[in-house]
């Protein structure tokens, strides 16, 4: 279970832009929980992600993964246990290698290396099994320098990278946002089966409201930092996009937009 309790968090403090975003903040997402989180621009969805990384420090408040306080411990220790997934398919992947150097690193991840080699021949039938699942024809590709890949192939080739290795979270920064419809459709339809074969506790931030409802247990609404509507079960399957439309139109009007 994550848990943030009472974040605080400012941006350029003691200056004349300085903005808190957070204030005395609570989000808990249970085990195995795939939470959809949306709202406008400015409203704290990726800044919640960055605190939950370590991309980012709070100013007061704490961050608790199954009881154990994880506020202090720094990103790549973090990392180890979290799988993330950015709207930039090139941030997820190295481009100058190709997918078996790729799949290889990520297979490897939080391990010691050594001077040992980093490509693991025994594996290559595994990753070419791995990658045919996806149904994109990247099993042929083994060789091939990620850089050379689409949108779509890289950001689905990210999406394995970051859940090879066992991860109690997996964090979707907008991941099919860069992407084309159709594309787009084949990313979810992915990520949705990865999170179910592998009950991985998932919070994904995303600006398309079908996605928010269609996948995942539970929708979040966050605006200035705080959450507006919080849905799951029944209630969310209930739920229709102008629903959803009306609550950002209704809360635009409050503010004055």
């Amino acid at each position: 279970m994550l848990t943030l309790q009472n974040i605080t968090k400012h941006y350029n403090p003691g200056s004349v832009n300085e903005m808190c975003l957070f204030d005395g903040f609570h989000f808990t997402v249970q085990s195995g929980e795939f939470v959809s989180v949306v709202g406008s621009n400015g409203s704290g969805k990726t800044s919640l992600l960055n605190l939950i990384c370590g991309s980012i420090e709070t100013d007061a408040g704490r961050i608790l993964v199954n009881g154990q306080d994880i506020t202090r411990e720094k990103s790549y220790l973090r990392h180890r246990r979290i799988g993330r997934v950015y709207q930039d398919p090139s941030k997820g992947t190295c481009p100058a290698m190709t997918i078996l150097e790729n799949l290889s690193l990520a297979d490897n991840k939080g391990r010691h290396y050594g001077l040992r080699r980093g490509i693991n021949k025994a594996r290559t039938s595994y990753y070419r099994e791995l990658l045919a699942q996806l149904n994109l024809g990247l099993e042929d590709k083994l060789h091939t320098r990620v850089g050379d890949l689409s949108g779509g192939q890289r950001q689905a080739v990210a999406l394995l990278m970051s859940t090879m290795t066992p991860i109690d979270f997996l964090i979707l920064d907008e991941h099919t946002a860069a992407l084309d419809p159709r594309t787009a459709e084949i990313i979810m339809e992915l990520t949705d089966r990865i999170v179910r074969e592998k009950n991985v506790t998932t919070v994904m931030v995303t600006h398309n409201l079908r996605y928010a409802l269609e996948y995942g247990d539970r929708l979040v609404m966050l605006h200035e930092g705080t959450v507006v509507l919080d849905r799951s079960g029944a209630e969310k399957e209930q739920m229709d996009t102008e629903e959803i439309m009306g609550i950002f139109n209704r809360i635009s009007v409050e503010c004055g937009n």
